[in-house]
């Protein structure tokens, strides 16, 4: 049997040459954040709200309550319920452009749930940064999030 000393983590980050407020403006107008990750949303990620993501393809949405929003810099997101985890971007200016790394952190149920959840999150979070880049950098929009799984589509 393997035993954990230490609660997963999901972690990715990837250099996206844009300015950081183009960036940062991707993750927090759904109008952006739309052709790259979630297909709907009920609002603007602001400070103190709770947002509804939904992925229409799949019939499945989730409840994001916005902990922190600091322009151009920070988005820290709880969501997942009843099983909650922490998402928190981080926009860092360079010279090329903007590094974004994203952390997924405090992931609860048992250990088994907790490492799959992670194993996903960091997969997904991976994607979403791919579509992005696609988009910001090229005007390419990616469907890799719908591509992920056809399987899985709801059913009309």
């Amino acid at each position: 049997m393997i035993h954990l000393t230490r609660a997963p983590v999901a972690h990715t980050q990837m250099l996206i040459r844009k300015p950081v407020e183009q960036v940062f403006e991707a993750f927090a107008d759904p109008a952006i954040t739309t052709k790259f990750w979630f297909t709907k949303s009920s609002g603007r990620l602001e400070e103190g709200k709770t947002i509804r993501w939904d992925w229409e393809m799949y019939g499945v949405g989730a409840d994001v309550a916005v902990k922190q929003v600091v322009q151009n810099e920070r988005i820290v997101i709880e969501w997942g319920a009843p099983n909650a985890s922490t998402v928190e971007w981080t926009f860092s200016p360079r010279d090329e452009g903007t590094f974004v790394t994203i952390t997924n952190a405090n992931f609860t149920g048992s250990g088994d749930d907790i490492v799959m959840e992670a194993i996903d999150s960091m997969g997904g979070f991976t994607m979403v940064l791919c579509a992005l880049k696609a988009l910001l950098e090229h005007g390419v929009v990616l469907t890799v999030v719908a591509d992920r799984a056809p399987d899985s589509y709801a059913q009309s």
